[in-house]
Formats: structure tokens, C-alpha cells, sequence
């Protein structure tokens, strides 16, 4: 059993590591980013333990690649993130996005609780 879930969760990150870089992502210069900028917040892992940070890992590629735009262009707001984001390229927006969503998420649905 322990091998089968061990190759189920190989052919995951394979697969979602595949999509990455299908789209033009580098995960390993979105890791390198984030470690740099987004962990203060955010957490080491993308799992943000302070409520008045979102939790990243998990989320959608295209969600926050279009959240780090908009930032980026202040159509939305938020002081840490629209001076965070302003300096991002094109590629660093999708380097970060790809990371994050690669990572195991702690997120949950609002019928349970978080964890």
C-alpha cells in the first residue's frame, strides 16, 4: 500500500511539475523569489499560520498569477502587496504562481474549520 501511494504521489508532482514548466514556469526561481520576498507573510511553505495572510500553497496557478497582476497594476489594493508585486516581472509572476501552487496546501472549504 505504502508503494502505491508512493507512486501516486511521484506521478502528482510530476505531473503538476510538468504543467509548470508546459506553461513557462521555473519553480525552482519561484521557490528562490519567494524565499526572498513572500515568506515573512506567508510562510515558509505557502501555509500562512496569521489569519490576515492567505495561504498560497495550493491555490490556483492562473488565480494568483491574475491576484500578483493586478496587484502589480494597483487595480487592487493592499500596501504590502502592491509595493511586493510592482517590481515583478512577467516571469517572476508566473516562477511564484507555478511554486505555489505546486506546494501541499493546508486550505480548506468554509464547511470545515481551519486547521
Amino acid at each position: 500500500m505504502k508503494t502505491i501511494l508512493s507512486s501516486i504521489a511521484i506521478t502528482a508532482a510530476c505531473l503538476v511539475s510538468s504543467a509548470a514548466v508546459a506553461a513557462g514556469a521555473d519553480l525552482e526561481a519561484g521557490k528562490k523569489k519567494s524565499d526572498q520576498q513572500c515568506l515573512s507573510c506567508h510562510g515558509a511553505d505557502g501555509n500562512s499560520i496569521a489569519a490576515q495572510y492567505p495561504r498560497l500553497a495550493g491555490q490556483y496557478k492562473d488565480y494568483l498569477e491574475h491576484a500578483l497582476r493586478q496587484y502589480r497594476s494597483g487595480a487592487r489594493v493592499n500596501a504590502i502587496m502592491n509595493e511586493q508585486a510592482k517590481a515583478l516581472t512577467d516571469q517572476e509572476i508566473k516562477d511564484l504562481s507555478a511554486y505555489f501552487a505546486s506546494l501541499p496546501t493546508k486550505l480548506t472549504d468554509l464547511s470545515r474549520k481551519n486547521p
